[in-house]
């Protein structure tokens, strides 16, 4: 999948611009933080948003996960601020590949790109996503790699 480049995408190496300084700047972040308890999902919060961007603060316990998802036309970056998240990607194969995601990694993927995001390690973690242009839709996938549902639904 290919976008385009308009005025309201930012390319890439801004996105991750955003998350780096976002994440280096836990004044705009830390009082709106907040951890789940056991058994709660993994919590979010919109930190800004305009026309080109939005920001987003997620917190995870260890095996929270997102299920395996692409951005739909978005493009995506995320910065690890707090803990260990895994990241899997998934090629069109369906061949997944496990990295580890620490504290000051900063990671981007391109609209389409398929991966799960989960909760690693003992300890909550934290992270700060960008998308361009601002997240509207996610698509998820089976195992096989076939689209199982899609975000909104289209119904």
């Amino acid at each position: 999948m290919t976008v385009a480049l308009t005025r309201s995408t930012l390319p890439l190496t801004d996105l991750t611009t955003l998350v780096r300084t976002a994440a280096a700047s836990p004044e705009l972040w830390q009082p709106l933080l907040r951890i789940p308890h056991a058994g709660e999902q993994r919590w979010w919060a919109r930190l800004a948003a305009d026309d080109r961007a939005d920001l987003w603060l997620l917190s995870w316990l260890p095996g929270h996960a997102t299920e395996l998802h692409d951005h739909g036309p978005s493009a995506a970056a995320f910065s690890v601020v707090r803990g260990r998240l895994v990241e899997v990607r998934a090629d069109a194969r369906g061949r997944r590949t496990a990295f580890a995601r620490g504290p000051g990694s900063v990671t981007w993927l391109a609209p389409g790109v398929i991966h799960d995001v989960r909760g690693g390690g003992r300890e909550p973690s934290v992270s700060i996503h960008a998308y361009s242009p601002p997240l509207r839709q996610m698509n998820y996938y089976t195992a096989a790699g076939r689209d199982r549902w899609a975000w909104p639904d289209p119904c």
